[in-house]
C-alpha cells in the first residue's frame, strides 16, 4: 500500500537542501555497521559494475580493493559528494522535490542507498527511478541503521519500530513490479545483553533489503 499523506510528513517541513547546505564530513554509523555494509558489497558486486550511490555523501563503503567500470554518485551536498573520492562522476538533486534521476534507462549493474531511506517521502517514485535505471539482472540494496535526523525522516519511520522499517523498505520494492522479492539482512549489535545491562554502549545494528531488477 501507498503512504498515507500524513505519513509522509517531517517534522522540520523546511527545504531539504537547506539543512544539508553545510557539508558533514562524519560517518552516520558505526565501524561495525560499516564493515558489514563493505563486506555485503564485496559479497554483491563485481568488479567492472556500473554503480550508483545514491543519496551519498563523502564516503561509499565500497571495497577498496574492488574497482569499477563507473561510480556515479546523487546526493545534497557538493562539497561532500567532491571528496568522495570513489565517485567518477556526481549529481546534486533533491528527491523529495524531483524524484526523476537524470540517468539513462538500463544503465546500472548496481544502486546502493546507504543510510537514507528513511528521508524519501516519496519512495515508490523513487524505487520506481531505481527499478528504470537498473540493468535487468541489477541489484539494489538498500542498508539503514536506527539513527536518523530525526526531524528530517518521514512519519512512517519515525513511528516504526526496527522490524516495522525493514518491512517498509521491502513494501517500497513491492510497490514497483519488475523486482524480485526482497531479501532482508539484519543483524543486532553484537555486544552482549548482560553488558548492555551494565551500561555498555551497544552497536549500531544492521539492515539491509536486497532486490534484483528481474530478467525479461
Amino acid at each position: 500500500m501507498p503512504l498515507r499523506p500524513e505519513q509522509r510528513n517531517k517534522l522540520d517541513a523546511t527545504d531539504d537542501k537547506e539543512f544539508y547546505s553545510f557539508p558533514r564530513f562524519v560517518t552516520h554509523v558505526d565501524e561495525g555497521f560499516i564493515q558489514q555494509l563493505t563486506d555485503l558489497y564485496r559479497d554483491r558486486l563485481q568488479p567492472n559494475m556500473r554503480i550508483l550511490d545514491m543519496m551519498s555523501s563523502w564516503v561509499s563503503h565500497l571495497p577498496e580493493e574492488m574497482q569499477f567500470a563507473h561510480v556515479e554518485g546523487h546526493g545534497l551536498n557538493a562539497e561532500e559528494l567532491a571528496r568522495n573520492p570513489r565517485l567518477d562522476r556526481y549529481f546534486v538533486q533533491d528527491l523529495n522535490e524531483n524524484p526523476r534521476l537524470p540517468l539513462p534507462d538500463q544503465d546500472f549493474d548496481a544502486v546502493l542507498n546507504c543510510v537514507s531511506v528513511q528521508y524519501l517521502q516519496y519512495p515508490e517514485a523513487v524505487f520506481s527511478e531505481v527499478h528504470r535505471v537498473l540493468k535487468p539482472g541489477g541489484v539494489a540494496i538498500i542498508s539503514f541503521s536506527n539513527r536518523m535526523f530525526f526531524q528530517k525522516a518521514i512519519q512512517a519511520w519515525r513511528d516504526a519500530s526496527e522490524a516495522t522499517r525493514v518491512e517498509l523498505v521491502k513494501s517500497y520494492f513491492s510497490s514497483v513490479p519488475g523486482f524480485t522479492t526482497p531479501e532482508v539482512i539484519a543483524r543486532q549489535s553484537p555486544i552482549l545483553t548482560f553488558l548492555q545491562w551494565l551500561g555498555a554502549a551497544g552497536g549500531d545494528p544492521f539492515y539491509a533489503v536486497i532486490a534484483y531488477r528481474e530478467v525479461g
